[in-house]
């Protein structure tokens, strides 16, 4: 059932959003130099590797670190960067990888490929076996502003409590954050 709720959401949201995604893509390709997209590798359900996609709100020169480890990552936003990330409309094009089964609408946050900390701990605690989301419970009890532990003391306890009616719950919180801004340091 929730493969099926991806599947009709993740249309229904790209083809609703299809001006804005097409906006957002204009807007990045006519600020900065070099793709719309940018691709990186992710870590998926039982720490498969995917490549998860979104637009780009950095400049091509960035180091492939997680944005909470570099000193400014301000500096290396481009002039819409900003902008998409506050709004999560950076986000948008993860709907193709839920429609590819590589993510889900809900679900723990794909670690970057090198974030070893949070892969290990994740895999100790036995979550690393969720397909990640767009969104998590993570994401809508702290996101940017709790450290990588507490981050998967959450990822752990919705694995053990997940439901339809959670996931429902999760996906109202964040359109809420979303609308607030809550949470959004960078």
């Amino acid at each position: 059932m929730k493969r099926f709720f991806d599947i009709v959401v993740s249309l229904s949201i790209l083809v609703v959003f299809s001006p804005v995604f097409v906006l957002c893509a204009l807007a990045v390709r006519f600020t900065s130099k070099g793709p719309v997209f940018y691709v990186s590798d992710r870590i998926g359900a039982n720490n498969s590797h995917f490549n998860m996609i979104k637009f780009r709100t950095m400049r091509i020169d960035t180091p492939q670190v997680a944005t909470h480890l570099m000193t400014d990552p301000k500096a290396f936003l481009t002039p819409v960067g900003d902008f998409l990330r506050k709004s999560s409309l950076d986000e948008l094009p993860q709907l193709i990888n839920v429609l590819k089964g590589e993510m889900s609408i809900v679900g723990p946050r794909p670690a970057l490929f090198n974030q070893d900390d949070q892969i290990s701990l994740r895999t100790e605690a036995g979550c690393h076996v969720l397909v990640p989301g767009i969104t998590g419970w993570a994401q809508v009890n702290g996101r940017d502003d709790i450290p990588i532990v507490r981050k998967v003391e959450l990822d752990t306890w919705y694995f053990h409590n997940r439901s339809f009616a959670l996931d429902m719950k999760i996906i109202l919180l964040t359109a809420w954050h979303v609308v607030w801004r809550k949470d959004v340091s960078h």
